[in-house]
């Protein structure tokens, strides 16, 4: 297994400018790197200051020339919002603009507040991001393909932007049956959301998706997840207490726009607490904040228990500082990292099996 910086780019102080939060990403991806991160993800969302990014394409083509061995990644790209040969072609660009090394997340969608203002609807998200699977397959395996589907027709068409290979490695989001059954014949790594915050709901949730390969005659021992956990090392109780307080911020606000109860003021999305929400104490425990032993025991309960192929890292969120992050990066890289193989063996070597 490996490690990925993750960049949400949303912001919890009214008039934050934009390129101060596209510029903060770049930072951290240019430290990832140098501190031996695997891939830099960039999200994708609309219309509030809960992410400020609407083309995660657009963050790894401008990190395409500033970057030289980190993958890029798309982390996701929101597939039902895009016209689907316009994809295809921005993909093939990116990765080629990547020298390829653009790994494409795709998903389906969850939040409504999002699809009434491009005009779709949410329940055809999974099943069209079903067929544009299919459609970019096609794309890329000749020269000129045609398409016949639920959603989408096209005649004879040649996509000129052609990736490095034959397609970027792929990988799937979404809390769907229909899209994990998807990852699962495909063999896609799966990426879960911090909903799954504990160790028990991490591995709750990987039986379950398990379940759904042994549906479809495959082993669920290579059941492959990259669950997004939010990372801070630091030795003051202040900091941590004030990052977990952000942490709570960002799942405030992503709850409230999964569940339709969004409140927006403005840019701002109103914070409330949610159905379900622990106290910030019990939320702290399944966080990995804290002095670097702490979150590398943690880490390491983690990793033994369900056995994630990857882990998508993020270090700012909500009003932390910038400056923080970066010290958290370089920490976990230089004093997390050697913890973990010291008690792991080689990371690597974790759920290699799954990925053959």
């Amino acid at each position: 297994m490996n490690f990925g910086i993750f960049n949400l780019m949303g912001y919890r102080t009214p008039g934050t400018p934009a390129a101060a939060l596209y510029d903060g990403a770049i930072t951290q991806v240019k430290v990832a790197e140098a501190a031996g991160f695997d891939i830099a993800w960039f999200a994708e969302h609309h219309f509030s200051n809960y992410c400020t990014c609407p083309s995660p394409l657009m963050m790894v083509a401008r990190l395409a020339g500033e970057t030289t061995r980190i993958r890029l990644a798309t982390g996701v790209v929101v597939v039902p919002l895009y016209n689907p040969v316009r994809l295809a072609s921005e993909i093939g660009m990116v990765d080629a603009l990547t020298h390829g090394r653009l790994v494409l997340g795709i998903g389906s969608g969850y939040q409504p507040y999002e699809f009434e203002r491009f005009g779709e609807d949410l329940a055809d998200s999974a099943p069209k991001l079903v067929e544009f699977v299919d459609i970019l397959e096609k794309a890329f395996s000749g020269e000129t393909f045609t398409h016949e589907g639920r959603y989408w027709k096209l005649p004879e068409t040649h996509i000129a932007p052609r990736p490095v290979g034959k397609l970027p490695d792929i990988w799937i989001a979404g809390d769907n049956r229909t899209l994990q059954g998807l990852a699962a014949r495909k063999g896609w790594p799966i990426m879960l959301t911090p909903r799954h915050a504990s160790v028990a709901q991490l591995t709750e949730v990987k039986a379950r998706i398990g379940e759904i390969y042994a549906e479809q005659g495959l082993d669920p021992k290579r059941t492959a997840i990259a669950p997004l956990r939010h990372v801070c090392i630091t030795n003051s109780k202040a900091e941590a207490a004030e990052f977990v307080d952000n942490v709570r911020h960002q799942i405030r606000l992503s709850q409230s726009l999964r569940r339709r109860e969004e409140l927006i003021d403005g840019a701002m999305l109103i914070e409330k607490p949610y159905e379900g929400e622990p106290p910030l104490d019990v939320l702290a425990r399944s966080l990995l904040v804290g002095d670097a032993t702490s979150v590398a025991e943690r880490m390491t309960a983690l990793i033994r228990a369900a056995e994630p192929v990857h882990m998508l890292l993020q270090f700012q969120v909500g009003a932390s500082p910038f400056a923080m992050a970066l010290r958290s990066i370089e920490r976990f890289a230089g004093d997390v990292v050697p913890m973990l193989e010291r008690a792991l063996g080689p990371l690597d070597k974790i759920g290699a099996a799954r990925r053959h």
